[in-house]
């Protein structure tokens, strides 16, 4: 990694939800953009060459029903021995029909294969209630053999409250298990504008899990949360993860930096852990935030105390 690279500054413009992976030796990098109507990816064998990449355009939105607007947050994963993305969907006709879809890749090349729609993620067998709402922001992670799919989704009335659920996968496009809530949004910093926990991030070390999300408006007041648990524990159950308190990273007015949040983890060429969020740069937004296009996704390097992350700009 560029030494050199200023982590308080902008990385890839105009990407909101960054999420990146390696696999063999090369990093891939997709995020929402801002005209939510379509699925990008690009490639590189150096973290920061993914900046200046070029990127290539692997699905486009429907022109109506479902995954017909607000293409959003996807993520790129190998499992189940293939390539798959991740994201979440609405319908012209209703556009906050919002739920989660799966893409699938024809070959072993992500970038040059053709993808097609492997379908909606689909609940365990007699769950009544898994995406059934407004879900979005899915995450995949594996301990002990099994694979964990993590999401956001809303209940309740009014303005209805985002939570974060977990489930054990039983096939790209299925869970094994009935949800779990994990997460609700209980304290002040989780609940300015709309109460919400959204986009889980996974971050492995030793034998530690650590499970960032994002609470609050996707202002300023946008900030990065954290459950922890043990590796080979019960993750289906609640009690198995501790919450903290306070977010974990947050606003820096000082630097400039605002609503940091939406995150993904990646090990750069020397195996330092690294934090990809994304952040604006103004605290005064024009217009409406979600329709804003300036949130850009930096890089952050993850620092330890001991066995515990710490995250700052």
């Amino acid at each position: 990694m560029d030494r050199e690279l200023q982590y308080n500054k902008p990385w890839i413009m105009q990407r909101a939800d960054p999420y990146v992976c390696q696999k063999d030796g090369v990093y891939y990098f997709t995020a929402s953009v801002p005209a939510y109507d379509r699925i990008v990816l690009r490639q590189s064998k150096t973290l920061v060459g993914l900046k200046d990449a070029g990127e290539r355009t692997l699905w486009t939105r429907h022109q109506s029903g479902p995954m017909s607007k607000h293409i959003w947050a996807p993520e790129l994963h190998y499992i189940f021995g293939g390539w798959y993305i991740y994201f979440s969907g609405g319908q012209m006709e209703d556009e906050w029909e919002i739920r989660p879809y799966v893409l699938k890749c024809t070959g072993p090349d992500p970038m040059k294969d053709d993808w097609v729609e492997a379908g909606p993620m689909q609940g365990a067998d007699g769950d009544e209630f898994s995406f059934r709402a407004f879900s979005l922001d899915g995450t995949i992670f594996e301990d002990g053999g099994s694979l964990y799919y993590v999401w956001a989704e809303k209940v309740g009335v009014g303005k209805q409250i985002s939570n974060l659920y977990i489930a054990r996968m039983e096939s790209p496009t299925k869970l094994a298990t009935v949800q779990v809530l994990l997460s609700t949004p209980d304290y002040d910093w989780e609940r300015v504008g709309f109460w919400v926990n959204e986009g889980p991030g996974m971050l492995k070390r030793g034998q530690n899990l650590y499970l960032t999300y994002s609470a609050s408006e996707t202002g300023a007041a946008y900030a990065v949360g954290m459950l922890s648990a043990k590796s080979g524990t019960d993750l289906l159950d609640p009690r198995t993860w501790t919450k903290e308190r306070y977010p974990v990273l947050k606003t820096d007015a000082v630097k400039g930096v605002y609503g940091p949040g939406h995150n993904s983890f990646v090990k750069d060429e020397e195996g330092r852990d690294i934090m990809v969020c994304h952040a604006r740069t103004e605290e005064k937004i024009e217009g409406n935030p979600l329709y804003n296009p300036n949130r850009h996704a930096f890089l952050l390097p993850v620092k330890w105390d001991r066995d515990r992350p710490v995250f700052s700009f």
